[in-house]
């Protein structure tokens, strides 16, 4: 038999609020991780991969779990279940993408436990919700000591496994601003349902007539940096909603990629899927966007 995978000890705390987690970080400094699903951090634990002091368990913070409209913007609390925001009339409402990648991230189980904060924060380079958040340009909301700061969510993840929520500090929601006339959607190939993404592509247009008023992109899986293809969204700014459009920004999106070869697939079979799901997923936006489906 196998040794048994037994994580370094560690302290276990459980916080009853944002404040009471943000004071156990404090007292923890950087040695303290957050947990709130926990699926990706315990077994990283357990293999030595990651050696935290304490953990700051979050799951009882129900007064981060919440899909809103909060002046003009789509609120979404870092604790929300990936379950929930599946199941969320208002988020399909405003923006399909997120029902779209929702339903290609994992299985029942980890729907149900895993949180979009998790997602976020744990920041794999082959992430769903990092590339849809990115397409949709949102912001996290990030609180520590010194108070809330909002960063971009394409300044969001600093490397692979890296964010910029620094020791002491907890993202406590993400924000989408709501605009009219845009449609939005997320395509991803995978090996077999509920894997990590071989590659997968989001985009949300807004139309003006047959003009494509704003396009934004994201990718994952492909190594484009920050999980957005700027190139590609800079030259759709302007251009006819045509197929000839939508192939020709995959195109671009995909020159701008760097992804790495691995048991998934070699470079440059990844390269041509970014082309082909950013393209994929720009046709069902461009379709939603006017009404066609």
């Amino acid at each position: 038999m196998g040794r048994m995978q037994v994580p370094a000890h560690f302290e276990y705390e459980r916080a009853t609020s944002v404040d009471h987690a943000l004071a156990l970080l404090a007292k923890w400094g950087s040695e303290a991780r957050v947990v709130a699903g926990g699926h990706s951090l315990i077994p990283m634990m357990k293999l030595r991969l990651a050696r935290p002091e304490a953990l700051v368990d979050i799951n009882d913070l129900a007064e981060l779990a919440y899909v809103r409209i909060d002046g003009g913007v789509l609120a979404v609390g870092a604790m929300t279940r990936h379950a929930d925001v599946l199941a969320s009339p208002l988020v399909g409402e405003h923006y399909q993408i997120f029902h779209d990648a929702e339903r290609v991230i994992a299985d029942p189980v980890v729907r149900n436990r895993g949180t979009v904060g998790g997602s976020l924060c744990q920041a794999d380079p082959s992430e769903d919700l990092s590339a849809a958040f990115a397409a949709v340009d949102a912001a996290a909301v990030v609180r520590g000591p010194d108070g809330v700061r909002r960063v971009p969510i394409r300044e969001f993840h600093t490397g692979p496994y890296e964010t910029v929520v620094a020791p002491g500090e907890l993202l406590v929601e993400v924000v989408v601003p709501i605009r009219p006339g845009g449609g939005s959607a997320y395509e991803k190939v995978e090996r077999r349902v509920g894997d990590w993404a071989v590659a997968a592509a989001g985009a949300a247009v807004w139309l003006d007539g047959g003009t494509i008023r704003d396009a934004g992109i994201g990718l994952t899986a492909v190594g484009a940096e920050h999980f957005h293809a700027p190139e590609a969204e800079e030259y759709l700014r302007g251009s006819p909603a045509t197929e000839a459009s939508l192939v020709e920004a995959g195109r671009i999106a995909a020159e701008h990629c760097d992804p790495v070869a691995d048991q998934r697939g070699p470079a440059d079979y990844k390269k041509h899927l970014a082309g082909e799901l950013t393209t994929r997923a720009l046709r069902r936006a461009v379709a939603r966007a006017s009404g066609r489906v």
